[in-house]
């Protein structure tokens, strides 16, 4: 039985490395090449004069571009050029902490079958509103942080080069991916066949019934809590389509899980930086908590609503 299940599991693997490599290709490959043109710097240059109005000063909008277009490594080697304080990088690890690497991110949430706008609304919201917060609410963090500063990138000049890196980069992450994606696809597959994920889907169905989903979204909600939106869609598009996980659970969980997300990685990259981390993490979960039980709240109120409506009609 074993060999049957490492042998679906690789072909699932496959199948959906093969799937996001669609999206990660061409994003990368685009993202990277805009690098060497004007069009970052202008993005940039619009947003700066906006910066100020979460506490951050203009050249902040480095790092903020840099994280949603690439990734949150990209976003803290722009931190490592700037001279800012403690509050200012915890603001911008906070809101990059509910947005970033919005491209690939939100394509292949889209392959889940939840809603563009609802993944955009909920974690630019949720980014700007804690800026917002933070920046009145904290009256400390005026040190300054710390941090190593990292060598700059290899010059590339020529368009030729300039496309073969973007290329490289794009391959590379695709291979990043396959990495992680095919052994847990295989590992998923295993535990399902040994019937383990149904033992481990009961006992996360009081706090998944807290968070107004049904114990057959507990999967994907743990994958994507642990290794991220990217890497945890594997899990959460075969969930979606082989374990009845219904459009409004995964939109649930999604909601949930573009608030507080790969939550190992992308607390522990911002240590060097000197900044609380404990407080990013407890603000992300916490946020993530409300936002979910308000959401399934009013959605489940809404339905019975309906169903009620429905049957006086009748």
């Amino acid at each position: 039985m074993i060999v049957d299940s490492v042998k679906k599991g690789l072909l699932s693997g496959l199948n959906t490395t093969w799937s996001l490599g669609k999206v990660i290709f061409p994003v990368t490959l685009i993202v990277t090449v805009l690098q060497y043109t004007p069009v970052l710097p202008f993005i940039i240059n619009l947003i700066a004069p906006l910066m100020n109005l979460i506490g951050l000063p203009g050249d902040a909008a480095i790092p903020l571009v840099l994280g949603n277009f690439l990734n949150l490594y990209a976003a803290i080697a722009g931190i490592l050029t700037l001279d800012l304080t403690v509050k200012e990088v915890f603001i911008i690890a906070m809101m990059l902490s509910f947005s970033h690497n919005l491209l690939i991110e939100s394509g292949v949430a889209m392959k889940t079958g939840v809603k563009l706008w609802v993944i955009l609304t909920v974690r630019i919201g949720l980014a700007l509103l804690s800026a917002v917060v933070i920046n009145l609410v904290w009256q400390g963090g005026s040190e300054m942080a710390q941090g190593t500063a990292i060598g700059e990138a290899a010059e590339i000049n020529g368009t030729g080069a300039i496309l073969f890196h973007g290329v490289i980069q794009a391959l590379s992450g695709i291979g990043q991916l396959a990495v992680i994606v095919i052994p847990l696809m295989v590992a998923v597959q295993i535990m399902k066949d040994l019937k383990w994920l149904e033992a481990f889907s009961k006992a996360l169905a009081p706090f998944m019934k807290v968070l107004g989903m049904k114990p057959n979204a507990s999967m994907p909600f743990v994958t994507g809590l642990t290794l991220g939106l990217a890497y945890g869609a594997g899990v959460m598009i075969q969930a979606a389509k082989e374990d009845n996980v219904s459009k409004k659970d995964m939109t649930i969980a999604f909601i949930f899980l573009v608030a507080c997300h790969a939550v190992v990685e992308d607390t522990l990259i911002f240590i060097p930086l000197g900044i609380p981390v404990l407080p990013l993490l407890l603000i992300r979960l916490l946020t993530a908590i409300v936002l979910t039980m308000v959401v399934a709240y009013i959605w489940n109120r809404t339905d019975r609503v309906q169903r009620k409506e429905a049957v006086y009609e009748q």
